[in-house]
């Protein structure tokens, strides 16, 4: 087993069975959703970084979803983009394993950051006389810190859990990236410890952050409906539509994908999400948060005051 574990060097990302020219016409498309991905996320990130008026911790939060976003969607895309312009779907095994390693941690770390900015809108909301005392910049470095090292420490985890694996046939991953579920397909030996790990991270990463936001915003429409003017209901309202909009999209992508039993039947469906997911979900952010939110467009039309005025 050994032996064929050591023939196989590459894997055959199958993706869907697509004439060239139609490839091309992906490609194009990809190519454009990429782009602006990359210049609204980078938006973001400027408008937070030199503007002062957003150096608060719900945008300091919403710098490293930002960031999240850039590299999730540069580990992925350029390889899909290279596969679909030259029609070769190869990719060797240390390549693939990085993929995975990147697509977990990333995704893992979107979930906690979205996890410590409905602590910070539930602080804000339910506690504001104390707001700068709890989220202050030591608590949110913490907060942000722990979100990166658990992310990468759990998608680790799962990485080194597939290495032990052997690998001798077939190559052909039924998916567009190596998804560490498809790829699990592949392997010659038993993998029930890996779906327990999944499955495990599954509800740490999943349904337990999403569990405790609920709660937070149960409490957080507590506190809203006690507010006796109808312009401060507004204003909190409006500082949670946005996170609840993302909040709910990205956890019901994620938890369709992951936490669905999969069977063959399924298979098809989940890739078209999983592409779904990983093309829209970076362009999530950048538009939610710039046409919800009022400091951020705000903030966008003093730089654009600037430029004229210089």
């Amino acid at each position: 087993m050994e032996a064929n574990q050591s023939q196989i060097t590459e894997f055959i990302l199958v993706g869907f069975q697509l004439s060239e020219d139609l490839e091309l016409l992906l490609f194009g498309i990809f190519s454009v959703l990429y782009t602006f991905n990359l210049l609204a996320n980078g938006m973001i990130l400027g408008l937070i970084c030199f503007d002062p008026r957003l150096h608060s911790p719900m945008y300091f939060f919403l710098s490293h979803l930002a960031l999240i976003d850039i590299f999730y969607a540069s580990r992925n895309l350029p390889n899909l983009l290279a596969n679909l312009a030259k029609h070769k779907k190869t990719i060797s095994f240390v390549p693939c394993n990085l993929q995975m390693l990147l697509i977990f941690s990333f995704g893992s770390v979107e979930c906690l950051i979205l996890l410590a900015m409905s602590y910070d809108r539930y602080v804000a909301i339910c506690h504001p006389l104390q707001y700068t005392v709890i989220m202050n910049w030591r608590v949110c470095s913490i907060l942000a810190v722990a979100c990166w090292v658990c992310g990468f420490s759990l998608a680790l985890v799962q990485v080194i859990l597939l290495l032990r694996l052997p690998f001798c046939g077939p190559q052909k991953v039924n998916h567009f990236f190596c998804e560490i579920r498809s790829v699990l397909k592949l392997a010659c030996g038993d993998i029930w410890i890996n779906e327990m790990f999944l499955f495990a991270d599954g509800v740490l990463i999943l349904v337990g952050p999403l569990a405790l936001m609920l709660v937070s915003y149960m409490r957080i429409l507590w506190a809203i409906l006690k507010i006796r003017s109808k312009e401060g209901r507004k204003k909190a309202f409006s500082t949670c539509s946005s996170h609840l909009c993302v909040v709910g999209f990205y956890f019901g992508l994620a938890m369709i994908v992951y936490m669905v039993p999969d069977n063959s039947q399924r298979e098809e469906h989940l890739k078209i999400l999983f592409l779904f997911y990983a093309l829209f979900n970076p362009l999530l952010n950048p538009l939610v948060y710039s046409v919800r939110n009022a400091q951020v467009k705000a903030a966008f039309h003093r730089v654009l005051q600037k430029r004229r005025t210089t």
